[in-house]
C-alpha cells in the first residue's frame, strides 16, 4: 500500500509557511546560518516546551503504543535517539541487552538513568557526527527502535542500509515518525513550535523546518516499504491511513530473510 501526503505539494507559497520554503534552503542546514548556530543551543529548551508539554508529549505517547506489539523479550535492541526511553511502559517483556545510541552525551546520559531501574543491562554509544555509519557489526542486534528519528536523518537511505545491515534476519524495526508534509502537522506546528521559536528566538522557522525535517512521512513509508517488510502501520489520532489527516505514523517492519 502506497501513502501519500497531499499537503505538502500545494502550489509553494502555500507549502512553504506550513513545510518551510525548502525551495530556498534546501535539506541540508547551513552551519554558518545564523539561525542554525541559535537552533544548536536551544533545541533543548525547544524540546522541554514542545514535546515534554500536554500537547507534545500526547502526541508523542501515541506513536509509543506501538511497542507492545513489538518481539523484544530476551533479545538485543538498539535504540536511535532513544531520549528518555518513554515507552518503557509497553514492553511485552524484557529485553536481554538495550544498547542507546545518539549523537550526545547529556541525552545519553537521561537514557542511562531511566533504563537502569528495569534491571536490563545497558550500553551508551556515542555518535560520531557527520558519520553515515553505525558502529555495529553485522548482525548484531534482533530489533532496532527509532521514534521521531528518521524525518531528521539526510539522506535517509543510507541510514536505512545501515540498519538493515545491523539486523539479524528477520529483525524488527520499530518506530514512530510524525505526519511531516501532511496537512494536520503543518497547521499543528503553526499553532505550536512556529509560535515559540517567534516568541523565544530570533530563528527563522522557514530555514529550521527544511532542516529539521528534511524528510516528509510518505517519503519515509515508501523507503521503508522498499527495503523492508511491513508488518503494520498505524496512524493517530484517526485510524484511516490518510498522512494528511493525522498527526503521527507508527510502524513496524521486518528485515527480508527470515
Amino acid at each position: 500500500m502506497t501513502y501519500h501526503a497531499y499537503a505538502h505539494r500545494l502550489p509553494a507559497p502555500i507549502s512553504k509557511i506550513l513545510f518551510g520554503d525548502r525551495e530556498r534552503f534546501g535539506k541540508v542546514p547551513d552551519v554558518n546560518d545564523p539561525s542554525w548556530q541559535e537552533w544548536l543551543k536551544r533545541d533543548y529548551d525547544f524540546y522541554i516546551a514542545n514535546q515534554r508539554t500536554s500537547v507534545g508529549m500526547t502526541v508523542n505517547r501515541a506513536g509509543y503504543r506501538i511497542v507492545a506489539s513489538s518481539n523484544i523479550a530476551n533479545k538485543e535492541v538498539l535504540e536511535i535517539g532513544p531520549g528518555a526511553i518513554e515507552h518503557i511502559e509497553h514492553w511485552p517483556g524484557k529485553p536481554n541487552h538495550w544498547t542507546n545510541y545518539d549523537i550526545r552525551a547529556d541525552l545519553l546520559e537521561v537514557a542511562g538513568k531511566r533504563i537502569a531501574p528495569t534491571g536490563v543491562p545497558h550500553a551508551e554509544v556515542l555518535a560520531e557526527p557527520g558519520s553515515n555509519k553505525l558502529p555495529f557489526a553485522d548482525a548484531s542486534f534482533d530489533a532496532v527502535f527509532t521514534f521521531y528519528a528518521l524525518e531528521h536523518i539526510y539522506p535517509l537511505d543510507d541510514h536505512l542500509c545501515e540498519i538493515e545491515r545491523i539486523l539479524r534476519p528477520g529483525g524488527q524495526l520499530v518506530g514512530s515518525i510524525p505526519c511531516e508534509g501532511g496537512l494536520a502537522w503543518g497547521a499543528g506546528r503553526m499553532l505550536t513550535s512556529r509560535r515559540w521559536l517567534r516568541k523565544h528566538t530570533t530563528i527563522d522557522p522557514d530555514r529550521l523546518i527544511c532542516w529539521e525535517h528534511p524528510n516528509f512521512a510518505d517519503y519515509i513509508l515508501d523507503r521503508l516499504d522498499a527495503k523492508f517488510d511491513r508488518e503494520t502501520v498505524r496512524f493517530w489520532p484517526l485510524v484511516l491511513p490518510l498522512i494528511d489527516a493525522n498527526l503521527v505514523s507508527s510502524f513496524i517492519f521486518r528485515k527480508r530473510g527470515s
